[in-house]
This record gives structure tokens, C-alpha cells and sequence, in this order.
């Protein structure tokens, strides 16, 4: 019997990657002949002609291609959720419009599933070639990080490429969280996962949407929503602090009880002052950071809006 694979693909601005993209996994898709393929383009609010480019191609293909169009830009792990709910293969995968994600590794992620049983077969690029330097060297550093702080493990280099069962896709759409980071998500979920080791692809078309203050701040959600240690980090820095200060203060005391010295140094005193009063915003920063995440799930917005769909 046939197997349906849906294939997630979320995009922003990329008018010119898109029927590629098609184009590119339908030369794959001849080479399974027992599985169809379902494509699910997200339209996460572009500007250019995106839209008409995934329109164009539904109208060519109406039985297998579908797309679902934002009302605005809600980003891409709302297009993410978005085409998980939509979904309805036997399998789902997770795939990037600009083909850095080679669709060329398709037959073996079934293979990994089907024949070895794995519940998900994903993949991690083994070089950044291409990249700048210093995003590939903090890129680094967030694996380690979050590695080293999380309880949740996300292997270095894993893309959100990937290809699931149905049990899998079904434990993730019960994470109904706004605050949504995948990569953490698809290891939280847990599962029997294999991963293909792969070199950096160049885009086909266009320019990345990511700048290096957007990965910044996406790292940050992630460290955020997967670990406790910033707070338990903020909790020692203000014990430590106040351990020192007791101390400094009983050693003033006392001297003065001894010598009767008047206590001087007023510059080293303004800069113990400056100092205790910067830990003491940085931890109120990573304590108002869960804060604000909080604050956003209370309120209990969706995550995202369709305009439009077929």
C-alpha cells in the first residue's frame, strides 16, 4: 500500500526558490514509486510574489500541492506548527525552500525508517562552509551551552530537516506552547532517532532572511524555554553578592572598632556600588526574559493567523 510523505516548507520571501524547490523533490519522487508526495507550502507573510509562485504551482498540481498564507509574518516556527497541523501523511517531513536541505537524502530517511525502524530520521550538517566565521563560531558555542545547561540534548549541527512518523508528529502537535522552539521540541518528544551527516549546501536562489541579532535572539528563546539554569544562575550571583557584602562590612566594623580609622576610598566604593548594581539588572533581565514568556503564554494568542489556503 502507498505511503503519503508530507513535506513542510516553510517560506519568506522566496519567490524564486519555490518552484526549484518543487521541481527539485519531484526528481526524487520518481525514484518512489510507493509513496506519494503532499507539499505543504507555508506563506509566513512575505512581501514579494511568493504567493502567486506557490499559487502557480497549485494550479499545476492541484492533487498534491497545497499552501497555507499568514496574515502577516509570525515567523518560522508558526509556519512550522502550522504545517504540522496541516499534515496529514503517513510520514512528515521538514525541509527549507533554498535546497540546503538536499532532497536527494529523502529515499534513504524512508529507508531509516521503513527497514531500520526509526521513529525519526533527521539531519546535521558536519561543516559551515560558506558561513561567516563568527556565526559559524557562536553557533558552536549554543550547542555547547545548551548541551551543557539543558537536560534536553540537541546534537550539534542539526537542521530542522527531518522526516517523522505519525506517532511522532502527533506527541508534537500536543505541545500547544506558544513559545516554540523546534529543535528542542522534536528531542523534548523524545522517539528511536537517526541522524545523516551531510556538507553545507549554498541556496539556490535568493538571500537569507536570518541576520546574526535574529539567530542571537532565536538562541536565546531556545536556552530560555529549555533550562532553569539562567534563574539558578541569577539566585547564586545575588547570594554570592550578598556574602561579600556581609563580609566586607564586618571587616569595616571591626577595624574601625580596632583602629577607630575613619572608612575611606570613596572611588572604590562608587565602583563596588556601579558593579553590585549591574548583577543586580542582569539577574532582573533573565528573571523579566521567563517572565515575559510567561506572560505571552497566559494571554493565550494563536500562534498564527491564515489569510489564505488551498
Amino acid at each position: 500500500m502507498s505511503k503519503t510523505i508530507s513535506i513542510i516548507v516553510p517560506c519568506f520571501n522566496e519567490q524564486e526558490s519555490v518552484p526549484l524547490f518543487y521541481a527539485a523533490v519531484e526528481k526524487v519522487a520518481a525514484q518512489l514509486p510507493d509513496h506519494a508526495i503532499e507539499y505543504l507550502f507555508i506563506n509566513d507573510g512575505s512581501a514579494d510574489q511568493t504567493l502567486p509562485a506557490m499559487r502557480t504551482l497549485q494550479a499545476q498540481d492541484p492533487e498534491h500541492v497545497h499552501y497555507i498564507s499568514f496574515s502577516r509574518n509570525f515567523g518560522k516556527e508558526a509556519a512550522l506548527y502550522a504545517g504540522l497541523q496541516a499534515a496529514t501523511g503517513d510520514y512528515v517531513a521538514v525541509m527549507d525552500v533554498d535546497l540546503q536541505d538536499p532532497p536527494a537524502l529523502l529515499p534513504e530517511m524512508i529507508q531509516g525508517i521503513e527497514v531500520e525502524g526509526y521513529d525519526c530520521v533527521g539531519t546535521r550538517r558536519t561543516t559551515r562552509a560558506g558561513e561567516p566565521p563568527v556565526r559559524s563560531f557562536f553557533a558552536k558555542k549554543f550547542y555547547q551551552i545548551i548541551n551543557h545547561i539543558s537536560q534536553t540534548k540537541i546534537v550539534d549541527g542539526a537542521r530542522d530537516y527531518r522526516l517523522m512518523t505519525r506517532q511522532m508528529v502527533d506527541a508534537i502537535l500536543e505541545m500547544t506552547e506558544y513559545n516554540r522552539f523546534s529543535k528542542g521540541i522534536f528531542s523534548w518528544v523524545g522517539f528511536d532517532t537517526k541522524y545523516l551527516e551531510y556538507q553545507n549546501q549554498d541556496r539556490v536562489a535568493g538571500t537569507t532572511s536570518w541576520s546574526f541579532w535574529g539567530l542571537f535572539k532565536y538562541s536565546l528563546d531556545g536556552i530560555v524555554t529549555f533550562s532553569e539554569t539562567p534563574l539558578a544562575i541569577a539566585s547564586f550571583i545575588g547570594f554570592f553578592s550578598f556574602i561579600i557584602a556581609s563580609i566586607a562590612l564586618i571587616f569595616i566594623i571591626i577595624r574601625a572598632i580596632i583602629f577607630g580609622d575613619p572608612t575611606s576610598g570613596w572611588p572604590s566604593l562608587i565602583s563596588v556600588v556601579l558593579m553590585i548594581g549591574g548583577l543586580q539588572l542582569l539577574c532582573l533581565g533573565i528573571v523579566g526574559k521567563y517572565i515575559g514568556k510567561i506572560y505571552l503564554e497566559v494571554k493565550n494568542r494563536p500562534v498564527y493567523i491564515v489569510k489564505e489556503k488551498k
